[in-house]
């Protein structure tokens, strides 16, 4: 009996990268950022992922290094769990059970057994007050425990993880909210509070932002709205305490964080700029501009040699203390709103959608990163709220991928609308998209729909490209020599307007094979003839105005489906040019698979997205997928897969050959999989191994390669070192010895035994020919000496076996045996490696 399997929505990427503070490795080699409800382990050399702690059902909301083994980590989510990691071999340690919703985690290097978290007053979602508790962690060696020894310290103080920081020694915790500072002294178990005006008489606006405490003085930084820095002394007194002001942010401050010795106060904000503050001076201060975007979280490594900021387009940049970029790491760039819908490239499968403002981003679903951008609009942003600025809003690629359509537009007012279409070819010299075709204003209203005819089959086809409009217009474009430039070069012009009944245009696509145009005008189909640009026929459907359309393929390719803003699905038979079936799902959503027959239709009908997959000449769907997610479905997209998976469920079956990927309302990209999370996760270890193995140390130029050397000696003329190297290789104790890390091992008194026992090699196992091998190989003398009694013994077995088969083998001469027997010895391992 065949197990069916579930299918699981999974989280595939484009996790915000910035959703709490990064922490280096002691080592700074490695960078542990929270990523959704997975943490991320980086690279800081090759900005590779090398592993993916996954054990958080919900959102995690902070990291911090162990600060008794900085080989470990502790992070903390909403799902209530405080998890320890072994974050250099992905390994979950132990888990401890709040049952809080946790917004942040501190724990100092003293205060062992107990940590410091942010939770709800009444641990509700819509609670607006907060507490920080301390927490007992027990110590039992039970892999799960509970953790519901609490401690009050702090109550009515804000959310952020950014808006409470400890001071030196941890001897006092400082929180600010709204006009108010608070310090409390663990010591003397008393608050000090200090409020601020709300505005001063030069208009300054006081409300706080942020908080850092310096780590060798009793000094604390907090940042404002208004872009100033104050720095406070002196504040164990409720009268005598003093502050200094530093001022460069036009904006709010975002973040500030201290250097590990504290002589430098680091602050970010909107600009994009990170300030550097000596000393803690007005007039000791560096920059480092262009960052991109806002910065959101600085931090800082142990060892003082690495900063990173965290970035409101989900990039974490590495950066030198001399403040020199080292790295960056970038995410899937989320904005306000996907307008391009997504969109596959052909050449490298990457998905492409908006990303900066005016870019399309390329991002790698495979590795979770930003390929590159590509800048359409080419113009500076200007960071100003309420500027309507060029927006990006259409993308489409030709079947090959040689060719990129854009639409950009801007709007001032309803009757001040400015389009912009433009064509990119792509250059393999470059291997980059350069500006072929500038079009103004391509149609008098907003650009609806754009799509390439399929060519893929027909060479001879010219490149043609269909826009859509609302100004009632669709209209043909197709690739030209321009005859007229003084050098001749290849552009792009009008070949054909199409219109029906002056009804604005909605939609529109190509058939499989390229004949035959469908657009849809309101509540009306129009087919058309792509060679003759001839109306062919028409479907009506009163209920609603289309909103999607898309063409059967294979041997579903006569069937047309669309949908209606009311929610029906209608499929027409174009052979018949009538009505084949619909249904009322309120399909949001409809997407073709190009490699089959299958189309993924998505439905929202009370709070919860559903998905249906069927095939155009079966109106039953054959997979139902309830409660895919909260959010509605915006965009979805199918991506071929380099190589068919194997799939053991007949319902699951559509998986094999693309796979689906989703992105929410809220811009969570998801996918789905009959696999584990176990099956899913690529060997981390493997990818740690090779990352280190690239690092050349001079020890390893003095020892290692003459090691490497050595032991490829010995195998060529040792026989048996071949074999006795694959059984130590193969040994689970050895494999568990080398592969478990040192502080989860048992007693190396306890492991000796089954150490020593391994690489015994029993005698009975031995075959007649290892036997032979190993007399063979015992002296060269020997062999010599008894080379007439070998080879009695080889022509006696000979003589028997070709008795046996019938036949009669010719005698070799004694040079002849001595060279088969040097031949035999010979090492031919490395044809396995060819």
């Amino acid at each position: 009996m065949v197990v069916q399997e579930p299918l699981r929505v999974v989280r595939c990427g484009g996790s915000k990268l910035s959703g709490a503070r990064a922490a280096f490795s002691a080592d700074a080699k490695y960078l542990l950022c929270a990523s959704g409800d997975y943490v991320k382990v980086y690279s800081t050399v090759t900005e590779e992922c090398v592993h993916v702690l996954q054990g958080h059902s919900n959102l995690v909301t902070g990291i911090q290094l162990n600060p008794q083994n900085h080989m470990q980590l502790y992070s903390c989510s909403l799902d209530g769990t405080i998890k320890l990691w072994d974050f250099t071999d992905g390994i979950l340690i132990k888990t401890f059970v709040v049952g809080y919703k946790l917004y942040a985690f501190y724990m100092l290097a003293d205060s062992e057994g107990s940590v410091f978290v942010i939770i709800p007053r009444k641990n509700e979602d819509a609670s607006d007050s907060f507490q920080l508790a301390s927490v007992k962690l027990p110590k039992t060696p039970d892999q799960e425990v509970e953790a519901k020894d609490l401690s009050l310290i702090l109550d009515d103080i804000g959310q952020s993880p950014k808006c409470t920081a400890f001071g030196r020694e941890g001897e006092y915790v400082a929180s600010v909210r709204g006009l108010h500072l608070l310090v409390y002294f663990f010591k003397k178990k008393k608050i000090n509070r200090f409020p601020l005006s709300a505005t001063s008489r030069k208009g300054a606006n006081n409300y706080f932002t942020c908080v850092a405490c310096h780590p060798k003085e009793d000094c604390i930084a907090s940042g404002h709205k208004d872009g100033k820095i104050r720095l406070w002394r002196n504040f164990n007194h409720k009268r005598e305490y003093t502050f200094s002001t530093l001022h460069w942010h036009h904006d709010q401050v975002m973040d500030l964080a201290f250097s590990v010795e504290g002589n430098s106060l680091l602050s970010g904000g909107v600009e994009s700029v990170l300030v550097q503050w000596r000393d803690g001076s007005d007039c000791k201060k560096e920059f480092l501009p262009r960052l991109g975007s806002t910065i959101e979280h600085i931090s800082a490594s142990l060892d003082g040699s690495f900063y990173c900021t965290s970035h409101s387009e989900n990039k974490i940049t590495i950066i030198h203390s001399n403040l020199r970029v080292s790295a960056v790491i970038q995410g899937l760039v989320k904005g306000s709103d996907v307008k391009t819908g997504l969109v596959v490239d052909p050449r490298t499968k990457a998905l492409v959608l908006n990303g900066k403002p005016g870019h399309v981003q390329f991002y790698c679903l495979k590795t979770d990163k930003q390929l590159y951008n590509l800048d359409i609009v080419q113009q500076e942003y200007i960071h100003q709220v309420g500027l309507n600025q060029v927006e990006l809003v259409k993308a489409a690629f030709s079947t090959r991928g040689s060719w990129l359509a854009t639409v950009e537009q801007r709007e001032e007012k309803e009757t001040e609308l400015e389009l912009q279409m433009k064509l990119w070819n792509y250059d393999e010299q470059t291997q980059s998209f350069t500006l072929n075709t500038r079009i103004n204003m391509p149609h008098e209203g907003h650009v609806t729909a754009l799509c390439f005819r399929d060519t893929d089959e027909l060479e001879d086809r010219t490149p043609t490209l269909v826009t859509a409009g609302k100004d009632g217009r669709f209209k043909v474009w197709v690739l030209e020599n321009d005859s007229d430039a003084e050098k001749p070069s290849m552009g792009w012009s009008c070949d054909f307007v199409g219109s029906y009944h002056n009804y604005p245009a909605n939609t529109c696509c190509f058939s499989e094979d390229g004949s035959l145009l469908a657009v849809s005008f309101e509540r009306t189909v129009t087919v058309w003839d792509s060679d003759t640009w001839d109306l062919k026929c028409t479907f009506c459907h009163p209920p609603g105005k289309i909103r999607n359309l898309c063409f059967g393929r294979l041997s579903c390719s006569k069937y047309l489906l669309g949908t209606t803003d009311n929610g029906f699905l209608c499929c027409w038979n174009l052979l018949s040019c009538a009505l084949e079936w619909s249904a009322q799902l309120n399909i949001m959503v409809l997407q073709p698979d190009p490699l089959s027959e299958n189309i993924a239709a998505f439905s929202r009908l009370v709070d919860s997205s559903d998905l249906f997959i069927f095939k155009p000449n079966e109106p039953r769907p054959f997979c139902i997928q309830r409660n895919l997610c909260r959010e509605r479905v915006q965009w979805a997209v199918f991506i071929p897969r380099d190589v068919p998976e194997s799939v053991g469920s007949e319902k699951h079956q559509w998986l094999s050959r693309s796979q689906l990927y989703v992105l929410t309302e809220t811009q969570d990209l998801l996918t789905f999989s009959t696999k584990s999370a176990e099956e899913r996760l690529t060997p981390s270890s493997k990818q740690l191994a090779v990352e280190e193995s690239l690092l050349v140390t001079p020890f390893y130029l003095l020892l290692g390669k003459h090691r490497h050397q050595q032991k490829s000696k010995e195998n060529a003329t040792l026989g048996t070192a071949v074999f006795q190297s694959h059984v130590t290789q193969d040994s689970p104790a050895i494999k568990e010895l080398l592969h478990t890390p040192a502080h989860v091992l048992p007693s190396a008194s306890f492991l000796c035994s089954i150490f020593i026992n391994s690489m015994l090699i029993s005698k009975e196992n031995k075959s007649a020919e290892e036997v032979v091998d190993e007399v063979e190989m015992d002296s060269e003398k020997a062999e010599d000496e008894s080379d007439e009694d070998v080879e009695l013994n080889e022509v006696e077995q000979d003589i028997n076996t070709t008795a046996f088969l019938g036949e009669i083998t010719p005698k070799l001469s004694k040079s002849q045996e001595k060279e088969l027997r040097k031949i035999r010895r010979m090492d031919y391992s490395w044809i396995a490696a060819l």
